[in-house]
């Protein structure tokens, strides 16, 4: 397993909410609160699901990870989550596949199309189907779709990491596009970086 063999610990997230921006402003991303939020751990190779009281077992698992994956996790997940966890969530390690993904072809691009053209797989509903889960206490079918979510781009870094490409259909021409991506430097960034600050000398403050 890729995840094994590089020895590095790490999850990969998804957050579902409880409210849309139909009713919440993007700049306040806080205020959508947490319906679900699952992961998948690799030192385990299991897949995990958190309702809202329970954001403190699942900060646990960030905590105790080399690295936190996600799609769109830096400027939405985390920032969903952010009101509910104790360590400031700009301390956490994480690789957004997302914003590597824009650092090349310098646009943003939606799970489904990169999912679809890489994995040949499709997300199995939207964010708002999410919400609808909620709304109507349908809540294992809401962690389904959210794990659903969390195996897709655990496949897709997994598939980048040992190809060194993905691919997406462009929403212009319906064209399927080859994207080079090195997932590898940018964890060893990541991973220096934090080391970097680990080593710093608070004594100083």
């Amino acid at each position: 397993m890729i995840s094994n063999s590089s020895g590095l610990h790490y999850v990969v997230v998804d957050v579902e909410t409880q409210k849309g921006f139909n009713e919440v402003d993007r700049k306040k991303l806080h205020l959508l609160k947490v319906s679900v939020a699952c992961l998948y751990d690799s030192k385990t190779d299991k897949y995990l699901a958190f309702e809202e009281k329970e954001m403190l077992k699942f900060e646990d698992y960030l905590k105790k990870a080399d690295l936190v994956i996600g799609f769109n996790v830096r400027s939405f997940d985390m920032e969903v989550l952010a009101p509910y966890l104790i360590t400031p969530i700009k301390n956490f390690p994480v690789l957004d596949l997302l914003e590597e993904f824009e650092k090349v072809r310098g646009h943003r691009i939606s799970l489904q199309s990169v999912a679809q053209a890489t994995l040949g797989e499709s997300k199995s509903g939207s964010g708002l189907d999410a919400i609808k889960y909620f709304n109507e206490g349908r809540m294992d079918e809401l962690k389904k779709y959210c794990i659903d979510d969390v195996r897709i781009t655990k496949d897709l870094y997994e598939y980048g990491l040992k190809h060194g490409k993905i691919y997406f259909v462009s929403n212009r021409d319906y064209q399927k596009y080859e994207v080079a991506i090195n997932w590898s430097n940018a964890v060893n960034e990541i991973q220096s970086h934090k080391k970097a600050e680990n080593a710093f000398p608070t004594s100083l403050f």
